[in-house]
């Protein structure tokens, strides 16, 4: 029988099924944590990268970087006005180079109280680009820019383009973040194995639940994505009889800030809303979801 080398793994997580864990409930005795992952990010004119909704063309890409700029200027307030009238709260996921584009933008969510999570500076780099000294910089300086600027720091990242070097983890936690959003591989909270005597926690961020893979790349219509939302939330509401879990979902301004997407997305978000009401659902943070995590696990 031949010999296989081992298959190499992250080392950041040690393997056991879902169905093999501790139980336990989320506050209010729900088993089904949900929140709305709020991508507000800013892209830079004439280079780097950027979702695009036509051809790339040669830089500067003014088709692309229009459309992307829609999000700051009109989808954000429209989904913020949603987001009020149907009482949900956010984990805002900024790039802090909103502060010197559209400082009025993060200052409506703070003031809503959303919580605010380092996305980077802008969402044209990639992090994974960077060298260790470069990506230590740019995980102390958002948060920092943050607390600075809004009051509080950060407590949770998601890298741009969910890019990472084999080091994240490890200077996340060296820098003072709680958690991470970077990780898609699970449906509960997770302590990560890191280079740090910090504990850095694993939140579940979906990239299927997410309109850019949704909308962008495989060209759905608004309503098939709304129906999305409400298929996954029912079948997940349901599998929650058997253990806890958590359900984000990621909305990006330019996209379901459309008019005619936004129709849809209300769709969705009041159906999430009515169990809400129905006391079905734990609908909260990433961070708090993060903190109650760390009482139970």
């Amino acid at each position: 029988m031949p010999a296989f080398d081992p298959v190499p793994n992250s080392g950041r997580f040690a393997y056991r099924p879902i169905h093999a864990r501790p139980q336990y409930q989320w506050p209010n005795g729900a088993r089904l944590a949900v929140y709305l992952g709020f991508n507000v990010e800013h892209f830079a004119f004439g280079q780097g990268m950027g979702a695009c909704i036509g051809p790339a063309s040669p830089q500067p890409d003014v088709l692309n970087y229009a459309w992307r700029e829609y999000g700051t200027r009109g989808g954000a307030w429209r989904c913020l006005d949603l987001f009020d009238e149907l009482c949900l709260s956010t984990g805002a996921i900024i790039n802090t180079a909103l502060y010197d584009h559209c400082p009025e933008l993060v200052q409506a969510l703070v003031d809503r109280g959303d919580e605010l999570i380092a996305h980077g500076h802008t969402n044209a780099v990639r992090q994974s680009d960077l060298s260790a000294e470069e990506e230590r910089a740019l995980l102390a300086g958002c948060r920092e820019r943050i607390a600075e600027r809004s009051g509080r720091a950060p407590r949770g990242w998601l890298s741009p383009w969910i890019s990472e070097s084999l080091h994240t983890p490890d200077l996340l936690a060296q820098t003072g973040y709680d958690y991470t959003l970077n990780w898609c591989h699970d449906d509960q909270p997770l302590p990560m194995q890191v280079d740090a005597k910090r504990v850095l926690w694993s939140i579940p961020y979906p990239q299927e639940l997410n309109d850019i893979p949704m909308i962008v790349a495989r060209q759905m219509d608004g309503k098939d994505f709304a129906d999305m939302v409400i298929d996954n939330f029912d079948e997940m509401l349901r599998q929650s009889a058997k253990q806890p879990l958590v359900m984000g979902l990621a909305l990006h301004p330019y996209i379901v800030g459309q008019p005619y997407r936004l129709l849809h997305v209300r769709r969705a978000l009041a159906h999430i809303a009515r169990a809400r009401d129905a006391g079905q659902i734990w609908l909260s943070t990433p961070g708090a979801i993060c903190d109650h995590a760390r009482q139970v696990y």
